[in-house]
């Protein structure tokens, strides 16, 4: 299998948005183990450069993918040190625990704003090159997207919105010959994981509810380069996060199910427990 992916993987130019930890900086590592050429795009300088000397000098530039204007000047940059694009993977998202009612406001507007805005905007900039190389563009969704839990309301909400436009983008690169993936993760072990959702008021939720556990970080990047090598349409991890997909109705009642009984002593906590998002913002 490693030397299929290798000759798959080997030489394709590749951008990865939200590369500065977690998924996106392993990956990028994994991608330039197996030849590939990665281009990484994030918000925290000091850490994008360190997992860009780690790929071998890998360009990298520093991106709001929230702005337009940012984004442009982040696929060009990257695009011209490349000399173009075969895949982009549009992963940067945050998370931070949001009630509903009576929770911050400014969390879900920069949530929507990085997570589906930052989305769209990276199609607007990098779809065009995709399609004229007949490449291949794969947007990072979540398991959150298929079953909605308390409190990470705006993180569901922005995740179903990426999956749409992954669904929508397919059909209209189809007729270059491009394709689209979308990718949906349970919960992974990396910082978002234990930084969004390690607070007092998701202990108090999913306490005693037997919900699936965190899912090392290699499960992710194993179904990732798996998926970009063959261009898949749906990447999942870890294993029972793609038949999910296919009972959303059923799966969703058994969780409701399943967290009720905690339901209010965790917005009782989350109401008045600081719980910043995943990654800071710029001003």
């Amino acid at each position: 299998m490693t030397g299929k992916l290798d000759k798959k993987l080997s030489g394709r130019r590749i951008l990865i948005t939200g590369a500065a930890r977690g998924i996106g900086a392993a990956l990028a590592q994994r991608l330039t183990d197996r030849g590939a050429h990665v281009g990484l795009i994030g918000l925290e300088p000091e850490l994008l450069e360190g997992v860009a000397t780690q790929c071998g000098g890998a360009p990298w530039h520093e991106c709001d993918v929230a702005k337009l204007e940012s984004v442009h000047a982040a696929v060009d940059s990257v695009r011209a040190r490349l000399d173009g694009i075969d895949v982009v993977v549009a992963n940067a998202g945050i998370a931070a625990q949001l009630p509903l009612i009576e929770g911050d406001p400014e969390i879900f507007r920069r949530t929507i704003e990085v997570n589906l805005t930052g989305a769209y905007n990276t199609i607007y900039a990098a779809a065009p090159h995709i399609a004229r190389t007949r490449g291949y563009f794969l947007l990072v969704s979540s398991l959150a997207a298929v079953i909605n839990l308390p409190l990470v309301g705006a993180y569901s909400a922005s995740k179903a919105g990426v999956e749409a436009l992954g669904n929508t983008l397919r059909t209209e690169l189809q007729p270059t010959g491009a394709r689209v993936g979308v990718a949906y993760f349970g919960r992974i072990d990396t910082d978002m994981t234990s930084r969004g959702f390690g607070t007092d008021a998701a202990h108090a939720l999913t306490k005693s509810s037997h919900l699936p556990g965190v899912a090392p970080l290699e499960s992710a990047i194993t179904a990732l380069e798996r998926g970009i090598a063959s261009r898949a349409r749906v990447i999942a991890a870890p294993s029972h996060a793609k038949p999910l997909r296919y009972v959303r109705p059923i799966a969703q009642r058994v969780v409701d199910l399943t967290v009720r009984r905690n339901v209010a002593a965790a917005l009782e906590v989350a109401r008045t427990e600081r719980a910043p998002l995943t990654t800071p913002q710029p001003e």
